[in-house]
Formats: C-alpha cells, structure tokens, sequence
C-alpha cells in the first residue's frame, strides 16, 4: 500500500507536466514558438500525421514554471510539521487523510484553470501541495516500525520506487488522456487520477495499521521478529525529538547536501522534460507521454536492482553499511550528473537525447539504498522526522526548478 501511495503521490504531482503542454496555445506565442522551432527543425523521424493541437491558454513560459512550482510551495510547508506529528501522534491518519485532500483538489484544476485564471489554478495546485505534505516523512515513519534493517535497502527501495512507477503510469496515460479523453482531453487527466486517488486514500486509512503491536491479525512470531529486530530489548517509547543533537550532526548534513542536490536535478527533468520533449524535440503529444516515461521505468527498474546489490554488502560482511550506502549513492549522484551535461552536447539527435536521458535517469535509481534510506540508519526511532527536515530543505531547492528553467528559456 505505501508503494502504491508513493506512486499515486507522483501521478498527482507529475501529471500537470503533461496537462500543461495540452493546456497552453502556442501558436498565441508566435515568438517563443519561433524560436523554439528554429533549434530543431522538424525531421523524418516516423511518420507523424497528428494534427497541432493548441490549447485553451495563453500562458509565458515564466508563468508556466510559476504554475508547475506552486505544488511544492505547498508540499514544504507540511513537511516537518507533519514530520513531528507523526512521531507524537502516528503516521497513518496523517497520510491517509493528507493525501485524500490532494486527490479531492485534483477534481478542481480543470474549473480553476478555466473560470478563475492561472491565479486560482496555482491555488488549487499549492492545496494539493500541502495535502501531499505528510507522504514522505510519514512513510519513513512507517517504514521505520515495520522494516527489519537487514531488509530496508530492498523494502525502502521498492517502497520509494513507487515514485517511479506512479510517473510510468503518469506521463503515457495523461498523454492519451489529452489527446483523447473527455471535457476537452487535458481535463480528464485530473478527474481520472482524482478518482484514483481518493479510492486508495479511503482503502488505506480503512486497511492498514500503524505498527505490529497495534495489527490485529499479524502472526505473533512475525510481529516478535520485527519488533526485537528494530528495538532488541529497549521499549517502545516516545522519547522527546533531539532537536540540539540533531542539528550538530554532520550525518545529517550529509544526508541534507545529497538530498538538496538530488532534488533539484530531479526536479528540473521531471517537470519540464515534457515541454522539452514537444517544443525542442518536437515529439507529439503520445510519444511525449510515454517517452517522457522512460527514463523512469529505467529508475525504477535499476533502484529494484541496485538495492538486492545494496543489502547483499551489507550482508555479506564484505562491505560496512556506510560505505555500501556511500558507493551506491556515488553511481545515484555522479551518474546522472555527467550523463545530463552529455546530454547538453547530444543537439538534435533525438534517439541519442532520449538514451542519454534514460541512463542517467536510470542511475539514479541508486540513491533509494543510498541516502534516501539512511535516515533509517542513523535513528530509526527519529526518522520520520529527519526526512521531514532533508525532505523540506529539498524541494525548497527542488520548487525553484521549474522558476529557473522558465525564466532561463524565456524567448529563446
């Protein structure tokens, strides 16, 4: 359930990447279009005989990135907030509830884009920020009270790689959805996944629990072995959050750093690879949806990979657990970073483009049993509250993204 929570946190943040290249008119935008066409004339890749489809607004591509960012001003907000609640309180309601609000808010993008303007567009899009909020801390709470730490690179991985899959799902299916779906095709992107959403927010708050003590019907050898695995013989308590130990950590600031940097590469491709996609490769709008995907699927399938590799080192003895978490989260890092500046150099090859952009998104699978599973290493009783920090401070990086990539292509 919190793989697919994961997945669905995505679809409900990634999918107006692709809604807003459906929503905006570009022939309203001769000059930027202009230019943008001249960069990579049309070539004979394939047959393309889809018909230029422009959409209901006429919006900058500054506006554009203001409109993509509002959703992470939104999502930093309830980070550590709920990070700290979900210690005291629990996790499970928080994230239920948390992200039934984001799928609700999904049924009003289409009315407040249309009625009230990009103003009450970027209102709805931040509401849905905040109820996306607790996902994250909240599932590392979770994760920290069910998973045994000779599982966790593999358990977080999959856990985590939800993101990915959610994106797989996102990106293909909101492209048909414009292109064939109903009230005008980009609308029906936000009522499908809406529906989606609230069914699982609903299932999860009825059928999951909180910890093993608190499962009714979880088998007494199982609930034993996880507890005593995570706690040996020390109880079960709340102790207060060590808020002075913390901030002298440098642990944590290393952990923070890796996160910071991560985020806003992640950030960049995820939000504006489909207007890349469309305005400088100049793929239709379904190849758009599911090649936009691709470097995903790829994330996805190598962070399964890598975190078998991952628990193996550990394992084995052969490797500490911190330098296993160092050399995985090294091919995570520097990987994507030096397949994105090859990418810079690919011009308009768009198979070469497309590849580079997969592989490098591919690695980065890595950073899953890197540092975004060593919060749980650090303090597994406190780490909800530490991704609530790195978490909140990343996407504080990650939400200038798409204001950064707006602006520096403006007009050109």
């Amino acid at each position: 359930m919190l793989f697919l929570g994961m997945a669905n946190a995505y679809v409900m943040r990634t999918n107006m990447s692709v809604a807003i290249v459906a929503m905006v008119n570009h022939t309203a935008l001769e000059a930027e279009v202009e230019e943008l066409d001249d960069e990579c004339p049309d070539t004979d890749y394939g047959n393309h005989t889809d018909i230029p489809q422009d959409g209901e607004f006429a919006w900058s591509t500054s506006l554009q990135g203001y409109i993509l960012s509002s959703f992470f001003y939104g999502y930093v907000i309830t980070q550590i907030p709920f990070g700290i609640l979900s210690k005291r309180f629990g996790a499970l309601r928080f994230l239920g509830w948390g992200m039934f609000i984001n799928s609700a808010f999904a049924f009003l993008v289409p009315v407040a884009a249309r009625q009230g303007g990009f103003g009450w567009l970027i209102v709805v899009r931040f509401i849905q920020g905040l109820g996306e909020g607790p996902i994250v801390p909240c599932t590392h709470a979770l994760l920290a009270k069910w998973i045994p730490p000779n599982e966790r690179s593999r358990m977080g991985a999959f856990v985590y790689a939800g993101a990915q899959f959610g994106t797989i799902v996102s990106m293909p299916l909101s492209g048909l959805l414009a292109e064939y779906g109903f009230d005008g095709g980009w609308p029906s992107i936000f009522y499908v996944f809406g529906i989606i959403g609230v069914v699982w927010s609903l299932a999860f708050i009825w059928l999951i629990y909180e910890d093993p003590s608190s499962h009714p019907t979880i088998d007494e050898k199982e609930k034993k072995y996880i507890i005593s695995s995570l706690w040996g013989t020390a109880s079960i308590t709340n102790p207060p959050i060590p808020f002075k130990a913390i901030i002298k950590s440098l642990p944590f600031y290393a952990i923070l750093l890796a996160h910071m940097g991560q985020n806003y590469g992640y950030e960049t491709l995820m939000t504006e690879l489909p207007t890349y996609m469309k305005q400088v490769l100049r793929f239709s709008i379904k190849e758009n949806g599911i090649l936009s995907a691709l470097p995903y699927l790829a994330m996805w399938l190598f962070s399964m990979f890598i975190s078998v590799i991952a628990d193996w080192m550990i394992s084995s003895n052969r490797f500490s657990l911190t330098a296993t978490r160092k050399i995985i989260n090294s091919i995570g890092q520097y990987g994507p970073a030096i397949c994105l500046v090859v990418a810079s150099f690919t011009g308009c090859d768009r198979i070469l483009t497309v590849a580079v952009l997969t592989i490098g998104m591919g690695l980065n699978g890595g950073i899953y049993s890197g540092f975004k599973i060593n919060h749980l290493d650090i303090t597994p009783r406190f780490a909800g509250i530490l991704m609530a920090f790195t978490n909140c401070t990343a996407n504080l990086a990650g939400l200038l993204a798409p204001i950064a990539a707006g602006n520096l292509i403006e007009g050109k």
